[in-house]
């Protein structure tokens, strides 16, 4: 089982979303798409934006999307994959 679960993840992800406006994440299928990209970018040389000691690329992705240092961008019509990650420039490593 995944912790945290993916409606915790949903509701996080599309907590600045104004009411009436369109959720950014509406499936776990988005979710699961930017774990494994932002996971990709991490086996790549990226650093880490939490403590990552002892735990696999795909956990730390997850992670970072829970805490807010990874964002999903909503499509864009030119784009293949149905999501984005973006990860917040002005956060920065200190954990």
């Amino acid at each position: 089982m995944l912790h945290p679960s993916y409606t915790d993840l949903m509701r996080t992800i599309n907590s600045e979303v104004e009411e009436g406006d369109t959720p950014v994440v509406n499936s776990r299928y988005s979710i699961v798409l930017a774990a494994a990209k932002r996971a990709r970018q991490l086996i790549a040389g990226e650093d880490a934006y939490v403590n990552s000691r002892g735990k696999k690329p795909l956990s730390i992705a997850v992670e970072e999307i829970e805490k807010g240092f990874v964002t999903i961008e909503p499509e864009s019509k030119e784009e293949e994959e149905p999501a984005a990650v973006e990860v917040k420039a002005e956060e920065t490593a200190e954990n």
